[in-house]
């Protein structure tokens, strides 16, 4: 097997890696947003 075929699956692992933490991220961050509003309406 080539080494290029480890290459490529790192690059696809860390790409999956990075996306998965920008929607966790991005998730957390509007929860937060919408406990954020909830608490300026009481």
């Amino acid at each position: 097997m080539s080494q290029w075929a480890f290459v490529i699956a790192a690059y696809v692992a860390a790409g999956l890696a990075t996306a998965g933490l920008v929607a966790w991220s991005y998730l957390s961050m509007r929860k937060a947003e919408g406990d954020a509003e909830a608490a300026k309406r009481r």
